[in-house]
């Protein structure tokens, strides 16, 4: 509806009914209300007399509040809950039924449920009686608010544009297709020769992309004669970001030696390769954003729905964070101590070495993970002692720890929060066979940081609607935190001073290697909204352009060059557009809350922190550590920590 359909005479009604003192809150919510009304919704007649029955007075907003809180709370939540249980078959290890489990894991029982806010009015009565300020305004004087205008903010903000029951369908459809993609994409390694003619794989040994191809090259550093195998291994990251694995190697079908680097079967040049799919899954992605862009017209793309609606850090600040982490003077001191540590000239892979710390083999590790679990039943039932080893008081450890549920992923590892008090938070992980093993166990303690942020934030928050942290990357912090403690947690006595500098380094190292693909990631995006009818094959081009394009501008000098275009190595990128810089805020801000609690008790400042509630996360980082999200303190830090260490050794 346009401005001149509703009738001039409402502001004035509403003021003559609640007095002058309403004005400014009522002309603003008049507005709001006049934005998203549609003739469907009613005439001028209709416009009027709801914003007259609707209007409360100020001294009935608190109440007001509290039902909006109930009601969403309700509605999100159990929908959250339904979408979950019916997703499990499909993100969980265990028997398939390929013709059935996709269509209960895109089931939507509320597919037009943004249209349903506005249609039954529920929206509107938030939007006509609480502020929608936007992010510039939440930035500028959201530090100053208190817990009941966050909340009033949170509410009104659940509310966006009203996207048709299609758009909804279509990126259910297309979000579970590339999601299914990424999960599935499992490389067979078996066949897999190094150039000295040794298969180091079992033969029905698969790898998934990116993120176990990725441990493999890291569990090379362990192994002394692990280069050669490292070498192989990044040849079959690129073959996976190009698409061109051999179609015979993914499906199983031939037996002969295949050498990833030559690309060669039985020394024949592979011909049938698998093809572009993975740009067409990413292309898949940016079908969906294009289509909720017209719905958004004060955030037309799906770059200024991340920053601003979700994430809630500027664009061109994050870009900041991730160039000053990769422009560090620490970076120089950092590529000589790997050096040291490896006796040998640095290559593209040793982007992924993060462990400056002495660790216990992976076989050794295992050993103690089967003794203290057996599996990952045996983690679930040891959670609440789990955290008492890391100074949870009983009771807290009882509460917090029986309320986390431990299930096998078919995938990678990851975490879901309870949207409502009574259910349980749910942990993911990889598993071996028969046992849970060192893999499974370290990627269940970053999980397990994920639960205790969600299940602080959605106890202990100060009201409903602040429930959760800022934005992932605030829970990304914890989950580092945590899963840095999983030595400690299987005994391993670890020299605090030691472990202190070890922490700052190996973080800086993973801040820095995700900070490239998180830049490759945005550019990508960019060049996407630029030529928006790009083809895969075009989409490949661009990405492997800017890869090559951003190692030379920030990697060359410490790796060399690099064959692989490892930048693009990353599923997230298919999956979860635009999620990558998420890690490396994580671990910025993971730093800056490890460096305030290391003399402070963890389990209170977990507790403190995670009970904040969802503000913008400058001014949550500002309650937090007392101070806003800061990339030089890590690379400070890290830089003094890399000379201690290098003078010890």
């Amino acid at each position: 509806m346009s401005v001149t359909s509703t009738r001039p005479e409402t502001l004035e009604a509403l003021i003559s009914r609640h007095g002058p003192a309403c004005r400014d809150r009522a002309e603003a919510g008049i507005a709001r209300v006049r934005a998203r009304w549609t003739e469907e919704d009613g005439d001028a007649d209709a416009f009027h007399a709801f914003c007259l029955k609707r209007f409360v007075p100020a001294d009935a907003l608190p109440a007001l509040l509290d039902r909006l809180e109930v009601a969403m709370e309700q509605i999100n939540g159990h929908l959250y809950e339904m979408g979950r249980t019916l997703r499990r078959w499909s993100d969980l290890r265990g028997d398939r039924m390929e013709e059935i489990d996709d269509i209960l894991a895109m089931f939507d029982p509320s597919p037009d449920l943004s249209d349903q806010f506005y249609k039954q009015k529920l929206a509107f009565v938030a939007l006509l009686n609480f502020d929608r300020p936007d992010l510039d305004d939440m930035l500028r004087n959201g530090g100053d608010w208190d817990a009941e205008t966050w909340a009033a903010v949170r509410i009104c903000r659940i509310f966006g544009p009203r996207i048709p029951t299609e758009v909804s369908e279509l990126a259910r459809e297309l979000g579970h297709r590339a999601d299914t993609f990424v999960a599935d994409f499992h490389v067979p390694v078996g066949t897999l020769v190094t150039p000295d003619g040794s298969r180091p794989f079992d033969a029905d040994r698969k790898l998934l992309a990116h993120w176990i191809i990725r441990e493999e090259v890291r569990g090379g550093y362990a192994d002394p004669n692990g280069l050669e195998r490292q070498r192989a291994v990044m040849w079959v990251m690129r073959r996976h970001i190009d698409g061109t694995i051999p179609a015979s190697i993914m499906a199983g079908e031939d037996l002969g030696d295949w050498d990833p680097q030559a690309n060669t079967i039985g020394g024949s040049p592979a011909t049938d390769v698998f093809g572009l799919d993975r740009y067409d899954r990413w292309l898949d992605m940016f079908t969906v954003a294009k289509a909720y862009d017209e719905h958004y017209p004060d955030h037309p793309t799906a770059i200024a729905r991340k920053f601003d609606l979700q994430r809630e850090i500027p664009e061109d600040v994050v870009e900041s964070l991730l160039v000053d982490l990769l422009a560090s003077p620490a970076r120089h001191k950092l590529s000589t101590l790997i050096e040291e540590r490896l006796q040998r000239p640095l290559e593209a892979h040793d982007i992924y070495f993060d462990q400056i710390s002495e660790q216990e083999s992976v076989a050794e590790l295992d050993a103690k993970v089967r003794e203290r679990f057996g599996d990952h039943r045996g983690l679930q039932l040891a959670l609440p002692d789990v955290l008492r080893s890391l100074g949870y008081p009983g009771g807290a450890a009882d509460f917090l720890g029986s309320r986390v549920r431990v299930e096998i992923a078919r995938g990678a590892g990851h975490a879901m929060r309870p949207l409502l008090p009574e259910y349980d938070a749910w942990l993911r992980t990889n598993s071996l066979d028969l046992e849970l093993g060192w893999d499974g166990f370290d990627t269940a303690m970053h999980e397990l940081g994920h639960n205790l942020e969600q299940l602080c934030s959605t106890h202990f928050v100060p009201r409903p609607a602040l429930r959760g942290v800022p934005n992932t990357a605030c829970t990304e912090a914890f989950a580092f935190l945590y899963q840095d403690l999983a030595p400690r947690v299987l005994g391993i006595n670890e020299d605090a001073a030691l472990k202190e500098d070890t922490t700052a380094v190996e973080t800086m190292l993973a801040a820095c290697q995700i900070a490239g693909p998180a830049l490759l990631e945005i550019k990508v995006w960019r060049w996407l909204y630029a030529n928006p009818d790009a083809d895969a094959e075009s989409l490949r081009a661009c990405v492997l352009r800017i890869a090559d394009e951003l190692w030379t501008a920030h990697f060359q000098e410490h790796f060399g060059p690099d064959p692989y275009a490892t930048l693009a190595a990353y599923q997230h990128m298919i999956a979860y557009p635009l999620y990558l810089a998420d890690y490396a805020l994580g671990h910025i801000i993971s730093h800056q809350v490890r460096r305030h609690v290391r003399t402070r008790d963890l389990a209170a400042e977990t507790h403190r922190i995670c009970s904040i509630g969802r503000l913008t996360p400058d001014a949550w980082m500002r309650q937090a550590v007392g101070s806003g999200i800061d990339a030089t303190m890590l690379g400070r830090d890290a830089e003094a920590a890399c000379a201690r260490l290098r003078e010890s050794r």
